[in-house]
């Protein structure tokens, strides 16, 4: 596949005169192209408020959310305070590791030189500024470029499992989409949890699915997993979209369904309608169905950190992109190849 790259970053000549300046992904307007909206060019360096620091970027990573806040779709993501007409953060990185290089006034728990991971806007820049309530030391036993793929997939992975499947140890779960970001997070920390874990992908994705403990792989291709022959305790919905009536079929009569993704190209709802009908139907029938938006704090930052630490967790790196690539990267996981995540190296 060609792969167009951003053009090189340019200077303008009001910055020529004064101010540090850093390399970062800028993007003016929304847009479902990567290419067609992302450029690579050299603004000032972003000013920490009392209660961030500045993060001298080693690495970052790109997840689905990525496009999202680039396209600006579906629309609701708009009105949820990312900018109506034009982006209101104009660089869609999010998930970083590196090396704090200033502190805050108010900032606490870290100091100048401490490694680090987290959760910040503009992420795709040699610096960002990230607040210390969605940050924490790296775990020792990552490289900068695995630790940036863990913040977002891993949290999203890890409240998923613990916190609305409430997966408990002898349990049967099933995770819909195992070879993606989050699912591959998600096949891990629900065996760490004690679980029996069925994993769902496509046939090329197979082997690494079952590398990561995935104890049944289940080939979409070959076998429909809602096809009333096994029934799970717990079901992780993160990269299908298959109706509530099937999810249910593949659930015990007190079992939980939690639907983490299964996007649509709605513009309007993207998927969002099926999971207002669980919410719906869910108080009227004996099974629990729903779904959640992912909390961003440096507690299961922590947590995670503990599970990676401990061996029991390890993020899955698919292919690593240099900032200037970010495009080609987003390109890539749209088109739908993407075992685990997509690093970029800065």
């Amino acid at each position: 596949m060609h792969r167009k790259q951003l053009d090189p970053p340019t200077r303008p000549a009001d910055m020529a005169a004064g101010g540090k300046t850093m390399t970062s992904i800028v993007q003016d307007r929304y847009g479902s192209a990567p290419e067609d909206v992302l450029r690579l060019t050299e603004i000032v360096t972003p000013a920490i408020a009392r209660d961030e620091v500045l993060v001298k970027v080693h690495a970052a990573s790109v997840d689905r959310g990525t496009w999202h806040l680039m396209a600006g779709l579906p629309y609701p993501i708009r009105l949820a305070g990312f900018g109506l007409r034009r982006p209101k953060n104009p660089n869609p990185g999010r998930s970083l590791a590196g090396t704090v290089e200033a502190v805050g006034a108010d900032a606490t728990g870290v100091k100048p030189g401490d490694e680090v991971f987290g959760i910040c806007d503009s992420a795709f820049a040699e610096y960002a500024c990230v607040r210390t309530d969605k940050l924490s030391l790296k775990p020792a036993n990552l490289s900068f470029g695995q630790a940036a793929a863990v913040p977002i997939s891993g949290l999203t992975a890890l409240q998923a499992v613990r916190d609305h499947g409430q997966v408990r140890s002898g349990q049967r779960v099933l995770i819909v989409g195992a070879s993606g970001g989050v699912g591959s997070f998600a096949v891990q920390i629900a065996k760490a949890y004690g679980a029996e874990v069925a994993a769902v992908c496509s046939t090329s994705k197979i082997d690494m699915v079952r590398a990561i403990g995935a104890d049944h792989v289940i080939d979409y291709a070959l076998t429909d997993f809602a096809n009333g022959r096994n029934r799970y305790d717990v079901i992780l919905d993160i990269g299908g979209n298959r109706r509530l009536s099937d999810l249910r079929r593949a659930l015990t009569p007190r079992g939980r369904l939690v639907i983490v993704g299964g996007e649509t190209d709605g513009r309007w709802l993207g998927g969002v309608d099926r999971q207002l009908r669980a919410h719906l139907l869910s108080p009227f029938i004996g099974q629990k169905l729903g779904t959640f938006i992912s909390s961003e704090n440096a507690e299961d930052l922590a947590a995670v950190r503990e599970l990676i630490e401990s061996g029991k967790v390890a993020p899955v790196i698919d292919r690593t992109y240099p900032l200037s690539e970010v495009a080609a990267a987003i390109r890539y996981m749209l088109d739908g190849r993407t075992s685990g995540k997509l690093v970029i190296t800065i």
